[in-house]
């Protein structure tokens, strides 16, 4: 059985994670799909700006990231964010 986040993640041992999600049912995130011969190679730009979006908003840091056909990686660092106050987080 799964672990909740809470107990997955201590920022204070390590702010380093790698992400990987990925497609289901041979769909693609990007790339040429040879079975339909379709091209969803427009999408790569969408998912790599909308990560940079996503760090921004949430004070991540993005490392190295990699975007495949059918599944991406991300190397982030947690940043503190301890001294933001409430306004900021709701102005976020």
């Amino acid at each position: 059985m799964g672990l909740a986040r809470k107990y997955q993640i201590c920022v204070e041992q390590t702010p380093y994670y790698h992400v990987v999600s990925r497609c289901v049912r041979r769909a693609f995130l990007c790339g040429d799909d040879h079975a339909s011969g379709r091209s969803f190679e427009h999408r790569r730009k969408w998912v790599v700006e909308r990560m940079k979006y996503l760090a921004k908003l949430f004070s991540i840091d993005i490392c190295a990231y990699a975007v495949m056909s059918n599944h991406f990686h991300i190397v982030l660092k947690v940043n503190n964010n301890a001294d933001w106050s409430d306004k900021r987080v709701l102005m976020t």
